[in-house]
């Protein structure tokens, strides 16, 4: 057999030599193709990327891909005639070499068809897979969330059967089961999941040694959706360990909103939930009424100037119609409110008296009584701004309108301390004028009758410390004011201020806007009284 093999012109060996890619050279050519000008018909198919050889000649344009330009020398130094229309055959497989289409195959697996796609993965280590419990799991559990992505765990289910009564009796329904196709004896699944990861991740809660620092690494609002799925599936080690941890972190207002979100929709025993819903509302409180009227006792009380107008603000965002947190639809006790109000009008005449029996003979004895006045007044301002936010200010304008013995007071104190009551009178005119405040004729006429008179003196005091008070804002509202009142009584009125203002110009109020408009009024009924008159 080997004289026959060897006599057979058909058969030939391949070459040996590692220099080699081809058993054809320019020396040697095919006896399988007698014409050499003529192509064979079926051209060369190059290798994918088989591996170079060790001192291989190559072009640039083909370094690394192993493969011998047909016109170059094969045989090192040796020198043969170049026969460009040979042909080449088939390239000898190398043992070893791995084409890039095999590598590709190797770090990216096959995408399933669509149609065979189960709820396990193909590959064991792929993201919806997981293996929880000991390496001899004979349990899977199937989590099919509502965007329709699945998610398959393997899991050892004596722990699981321990920690959830609901799991325990699915494990048993299925463990009773006859084994399917793919061997499978114990398999449970959830679908319609709102979220598959917080199941997952209350299901490894389950397996977790420490489920303390397990929750701290998810954060708060992990643990209120752990939470929420612990409470479904009946996992009550589950909800102790949330609620525990839970309860001693603070929260954001978000997260404090997603808790009572939970606990309106879910019932926990009030053995593990007890100290949770003391912290999320008040068990067995009075009306918050109550704290409400402390608080704004304390602000008035309060000694730090600073300090004081930093709370009076904060108090006032709680209380305004537009803050976000709820109030009592009652509103505030009216009664207490004028409680505090009538001490710090006890407290501002206590103050007067002081300096009248006294008398102001130097800065250092004036100083502290000017700012213990100053602090009532915008105590009283800050009352009068709440009263009205809450639509109960009227009685204040009668209880200012009936303080004789200040208005007797203020006549006999100095500018310096006496000016300040006109801080709380204009803030009174200006509310008149922004229809901010509302009340009867006989209450507007009495406020203005007591304190008009004072305005007109104080006025330039107002203009030189102003504390905030708009000048510009007090003319036009203590105009508006006047003209609210009738004819007759807006008379004595406008002509007090035009003396004033003929004598202190710019010391008194500019009230010329208001003045035409009621002399025009004025004439314009005086001439409509003679047409009747004429008519008649």
């Amino acid at each position: 057999m080997a004289d026959a093999h060897r006599r057979s012109p058909g058969l030939r060996r391949a070459l040996c030599c590692s220099f080699a890619a081809s058993t054809q050279s320019p020396d040697r050519p095919s006896n399988d193709c007698p014409h050499p000008r003529r192509r064979p018909s079926n051209p060369l198919r190059k290798a994918p990327c088989p591996g170079s050889f060790h001192n291989s000649p190559s072009p640039t344009s083909r370094l690394g891909l192993g493969i011998i330009d047909r016109r170059r020398i094969l045989s090192p130094g040796r020198v043969s005639p170049i026969d460009s229309d040979a042909p080449l055959g088939p390239l000898p497989e190398i043992s070893g070499s791995v084409s890039i289409a095999s590598v590709v195959a190797e770090s990216e697996p096959e995408r399933p068809d669509p149609k065979d796609r189960s709820l396990a993965s193909e590959n064991p280590d792929a993201e919806n897979r997981g293996c929880f419990g000991q390496s001899g799991s004979d349990l899977k559990l199937s989590l099919k969330g509502k965007d329709g992505r699945c998610l398959v765990l393997e899991l050892e289910p004596g722990i699981l059967s321990e920690s959830s009564a609901l799991l325990a009796a699915m494990v048993s329904k299925s463990g009773r089961q006859v084994p399917d196709a793919s061997g499978d004896s114990c398999k449970i699944e959830f679908s319609g999941l709102e979220n598959v990861d917080v199941f997952k991740e209350t299901i490894e809660l389950m397996y977790a040694k420490d489920a303390a620092r397990w929750l701290i690494k998810g954060g708060v609002s992990r643990a209120i959706d752990i939470l929420e799925v612990s409470s479904t599936i009946m996992f009550d080690r589950g909800m102790k360990s949330c609620l525990r941890y839970i309860e001693a972190v603070p929260w954001s207002e978000n997260e404090e909103e997603k808790l009572k979100s939970l606990f309106a929709r879910c019932k926990f025993d009030e053995a593990i939930s007890e100290d949770m819903l003391a912290r999320l509302g008040p068990q067995g409180w009075n009306n918050p009424e109550d704290l409400v009227v402390h608080l704004i006792q304390s602000v008035t009380n309060g000694t730090n100037t600073k300090a004081r107008k930093e709370m009076q603000s904060l108090v006032s965002g709680l209380l305004s119609k537009s803050s976000v947190y709820q109030k009592d639809p009652a509103g505030l006790d009216k009664e207490r409110l004028y409680d505090i109000c009538h001490s710090c009008l006890n407290s501002l005449v206590h103050l007067f008296e002081e300096a009248s029996d006294r008398g102001i003979v130097g800065r250092t004895e004036t100083k502290p009584l000017i700012e213990r006045v100053s602090k009532q007044v915008e105590n009283l301002n800050w009352l009068l701004e709440i009263l009205m936010e809450k639509e109960m200010a009227e009685d204040f304008v009668h209880m200012w309108a009936n303080q004789e013995e200040l208005i007797k007071m203020h006549g006999r104190a100095s500018p310096m301390i006496r000016y300040e009551l006109s801080r709380i009178s204009a803030s009174v005119f200006i509310a008149f004028g922004r229809r901010k405040l509302q009340c009867h004729g006989d209450e507007r006429f009495a406020v203005l009758r007591a304190w008009f008179e004072p305005m007109l003196w104080d006025f330039g005091w107002l203009q030189r410390c102003s504390k905030g008070l708009d000048i510009r804002m007090l003319e036009e509202s203590l105009g508006q004011a006047l003209l609210t009142l009738p004819l007759k009584q807006q008379q004595s009125f406008f002509e007090e201020w035009f003396r004033c203002f003929a004598e202190h110009g710019t010391g008194c109020p500019n009230l010329s806007k208001a003045f035409q408009v009621w002399w025009r009024r004025l004439f314009w009924r005086s001439q409509k009284n003679a047409d009747e008159f004429s008519n008649t």
